[in-house]
Order: C-alpha cells, then structure tokens, then sequence
C-alpha cells in the first residue's frame, strides 16, 4: 500500500480515472485504517484551501475536519468574498493560491475550470465536484461497500437515477475495483457515453460495466442499490419535467425486493424523500447512508494524506 500512495504525493485529483486501479484501492485501504485507529497520518502545518462556487455541507465539513485531524489547517476562500468571484482569472488565482495553501478542493460547474486551476498550480488539486464527476464522494461508497461485505471484487453496484456526475465516478471507479456496475435511468438520461467506454475499457475481462433503461433490471441480484437526486444543482428548473421522466424509478421497498436480500443501500445526499428513495428505504436496516456520509471524512483523509505525502502512512 505504501508504495502506491507515495506515489500519488504531489498529484492532482480530478477525476476517478487520474489513478491507477491499485491507488485506488490504496486510498480505500488507507480509509478504513485511519477510520479504525490503525493509522494515524500526520499533515501539520498543511494549509487546505477550499473554493466552492456550489453549495456544499458534507464536502465541505467533511474536508474541513478531515485536515484538522490530520493536524492541518483549512481556509474557505468564498468566491462571493474575493476576487476569485470577480472574475480574475483562473490561471493568476490557481498561481497565487500555490503560494499561500498546500492543496487547493474546488467544487464548480465545468471539469475545464477545475483543469484549468490545474495546469497554472504548482499544488494538487482535488476535485470536490463538478459536473462531469465527484471522484471524492466515490471512494466513500466503495468504502462503505467494503465495509458491509468484506470485499469488492465481484459485487454488483445498481445506480438507479440520472446519469450525472455520481453515476460517472461510481462507473470509472468501480470498473478499477472489480465491480459490476448497472446504471439504470431513463432514455435521455443515460450517463455520458465517453465515461461509459472509459469505464467499459477499464472492466474488460474482470467486471461488467451496463446502461439500461428498466430499474428493475437494473437492481435485480445487486449488492448495493443507489440513487441520487433526480435534478442536481443548477437543473433546479428542470424539476417537473424530471419528476415525469423518472417516474418509477424510485428506490422503494417494491424495488429493493428485486435486489440480493443481503443488499445495502446508498444516497449520497441530500435526499428528496418521496421522490428518488421512499423514507422506508431510506431509513430501513438495508441503509447504509449516513455510514456512507461519515465516510466521505475518511476517505478525504486518507486523499489528504496522500497527496500532500503525510508521516505516518503506513505499508
């Protein structure tokens, strides 16, 4: 394990697919003993700064107490309090911040300003979700997958719900774990076909990586069954036209049935009760959902602990 995380020292953090299949279970290794006290990575005197242009609690709070814990520091740069919201440009903010902070966590809308912030930056940058992909919020559920099975290899991950930026993540980083992933959502919906291949590519000859259009399919024998808000943020508009569309495809107790009986279920929140999951499932035996949210703090340690190249990881 040692070895795969030293070499993700300095790295940037875009996407699921920016490290190998081996870091990537490195990092979940990684969380589950910083998570159990069987690790204690130290980064003090580290600075994380934040720039958020969405709204955010568990990414935010969770990266905040995430480098406390590791000894380090956070600063929120508010893009409505500085000129980062004023239009200065990408290039000039990401070569100043370099200066001040270790790392910098970006939550915005296009994947090319996060690049962007990446090519001028001299530090890594994490993505924190944009909309192409929330690679961070993928190393908590396959944690918390591990964690009620024992493994990953093999499983079955059903993502009912639109093809957005979860699904994409759950696609690149689930093919790198060996599992089998079923996205089911309606046409229209479907996940970008680009990440499809990358993640079809990834599995070959070790998982299966599937699109269809019937959420019983979809779910029918999975280990785990997830869905997500049916309109992510800046598709609030599109709120009517979404709820008619995925009609059917909430995750319910008549859903669930379909699924392996020792199945688990994830959300990874805010949850629009009634809507994508019903409040059985939701807080039913089978939910693993606020686990799964605990566990996006320990999987960005773990993040955190790597790129910044923390004392105390252990091999």
């Amino acid at each position: 394990m040692g070895s795969e995380l030293a070499a993700l020292h300095g790295r940037d953090f875009l996407a699921s697919g920016d490290i190998s299949a081996a870091q990537t279970q490195a990092l979940i290794a990684l969380a589950a003993a910083i998570k159990s006290g069987h690790s204690q990575p130290r980064l003090d005197g580290k600075v994380l700064g934040l720039i958020f242009s969405k709204a955010s609690t568990r990414t935010r709070v969770s990266f905040t107490v995430a480098m406390a814990r590791l000894g380090g520091q956070t600063i929120d740069l508010n893009p409505s309090v500085s000129q980062v919201g004023r239009g200065e440009p990408i290039a000039d903010t990401a070569r100043v911040l370099s200066r001040y902070v270790n790392a910098l966590a970006i939550r915005t809308f296009a994947q090319s300003d996060l690049q962007g912030y990446a090519d001028a930056a001299s530090i890594p940058i994490i993505n924190a979700l944009t909309d192409l992909e929330h690679p961070c919020q993928a190393l908590a559920d396959y944690l918390t997958m591990q964690e009620s099975f024992g493994k990953l290899s093999g499983l079955t991950m059903a993502y009912v719900g639109d093809g957005n930026n979860v699904a994409h993540s759950l696609l690149i980083a689930g093919a790198q774990l060996g599992v089998n992933v079923r996205i089911g959502c309606p046409a229209g919906f479907h996940p970008d076909p680009m990440v499809v291949q990358q993640a079809t590519e990834l599995a070959a000859g070790h998982c299966r990586m599937e699109v269809v259009e019937d959420p019983a399919e979809a779910v029918a024998g999975a280990h785990a069954v997830y869905t997500d808000v049916w309109a992510s943020m800046g598709q609030e508009e599109e709120q009517t036209e979404r709820e008619q569309a995925f009609r059917g495809f909430c995750v319910d107790e008549a859903l669930m049935a379909k699924a392996d009986p020792a199945a688990i279920v994830l959300h990874c929140l805010p949850a629009h009760r009634g809507e994508e999951i019903s409040e059985s499932v939701l807080e039913g035996n089978s939910s693993r959902i606020f686990d799964q949210a605990e566990n996006r703090l320990h999987a960005q340690q773990a993040l955190l602990a790597a790129l910044l190249g923390a004392k105390g990881i252990e091999d």
